[in-house]
């Protein structure tokens, strides 16, 4: 295993070796990207498709758009974060999130509305976690990077629940496309000032050694590599069908969505658990035990799920790994590899992840129809079980 001791850990500035200034910023914009370039869009389709006259797997197709944009700019977005730190790229990129949300309120049929989130998707790749944990790395000593990284990922977390029903309610008092251009505002003034002034004494993540790439032999990589990729699939079919299903199973609608909302409270509890664990355990070995649990929490849905007791508790033990990702990847990739190279690295592996969990709904989309959701459920199940016999054999490794 590579020390992730390094010269960028020991001249991080700050008290206790953290930038603190530079952590709130990074809570802040990445809560605003979050939830303007992802979650808004949910109670943007439907006002947005209906005056554009598509189909609502039409519009949803664009949003898939952007993820893949995104996961195609890890790697080149990794190697720059390297080589010349996060400052301008994720300055630029918040200006062009605000830009691209503003066309986004002038489109008048589906093809512009492709276009726009090919921006979107440009941006996202800039402005999200991956290159914010990359300026963490650069700014944060070792022993507090865990700590910083909790710090952005508990504020962000509550990015669905802050402008969802924001999202909603603009959308009741001025319509879509006023609503867009509200939010477009609260990108810049939000994030611009922040990325261009908080982080603009941040270097290179790989600013020790200069060497700005990753080294050859990565061990153990496809390991965690499969895991997570498996991961991300399962949590995207889950996020996107569980409350079809639940309904399917006899739910009521309104109980059903209730149900799902566990996901997203519980994710940040999750994420606090993981992080106390920490101290005492390796992160793959948490990882593949979390994992692993909500595997076998999504095998017991379609037996226990008919009641409203048993679903909540299915999810309930579902919901705690909901954010796990989020800490986990960055936390192993800096104790098994270092810190040179981190952000090539993250986007190496951040490529397949985002992949997966781009496309992984609608292959189950199109899996439900052809087999039954059972079948779906029980597929997303194992393979949670499989992402943490993964990480369980990367730990034995170790």
């Amino acid at each position: 295993m590579v020390s992730t001791a390094s010269a960028t850990g020991r001249t991080a500035t700050g008290r206790g070796g953290i930038r603190r200034e530079v952590v709130a910023a990074l809570a802040v914009t990445t809560t605003i990207g979050y939830g303007v370039l992802y979650y808004a869009f949910g109670a943007l389709l439907e006002p947005m498709r209906a005056e554009l006259n598509i189909s609502a797997t039409t519009a949803t197709g664009a949003l898939t758009l952007a993820a893949l944009t995104a996961a195609v700019l890890s790697i080149p977005v990794g190697r720059w974060l390297d080589r010349r730190g996060g400052h301008g790229l994720m300055t630029t990129g918040s200006i062009i999130a605000a830009g691209a949300v503003l066309a986004w309120s002038r489109v008048d049929n589906a093809g512009q509305l492709y276009v726009v989130f090919v921006a979107i998707g440009i941006a996202s790749a800039m402005v999200l976690y991956p290159p914010a944990f990359a300026v963490i790395v650069a700014t944060t000593a070792p022993a507090r990077r865990t700590t910083a990284l909790l710090a952005i990922t508990l504020v962000a977390g509550f990015a669905s629940s802050i402008f969802i029903p924001l999202t909603g309610q603009l959308i009741h008092a001025y319509g879509w496309r006023q609503t867009l251009v509200a939010l477009a505002c609260i990108v810049a003034v939000g994030t611009i000032p922040l990325h261009a002034l908080a982080i603009r004494r941040t270097g290179p993540a790989a600013a020790a050694s200069r060497a700005h790439e990753p080294r050859q032999a990565l061990p153990g990589f496809w390991l965690l590599a499969t895991a997570f990729v498996l991961h991300s699939a399962a949590l995207a079919v889950i996020g996107v069908h569980v409350v079809t299903y639940l309904t399917r199973l006899g739910h009521k609608p309104t109980t059903a969505a209730t149900l799902a909302g566990l996901l997203g409270l519980l994710s940040v509890t999750g994420r606090i658990t993981v992080t106390i664990l920490r101290r005492r355990l390796p992160m793959t070995a948490i990882s593949a035990v979390i994992i692993s649990m909500q595997g076998i929490a999504l095998a017991l849905l379609p037996a226990a799920g008919r009641s409203t007791v048993g679903a909540a508790a299915c999810l309930t033990a579902f919901g705690l790994g909901f954010g796990v990702a989020s800490i986990a990847k960055p936390a192993i990739i800096l104790d098994r590899y270092g810190d040179q190279g981190y952000a090539t690295i993250a986007g190496i592996l951040g490529t397949p992840v985002s992949i997966a969990g781009a496309t992984a709904p609608l292959a189950a989309a199109a899996m439900a129809a052809a087999l039954g959701y059972t079948p779906l459920i029980l597929t997303a199940a194992g393979g949670c079980l499989l992402a943490g016999l993964a990480l369980y054999r990367l730990h034995v490794r170790a």
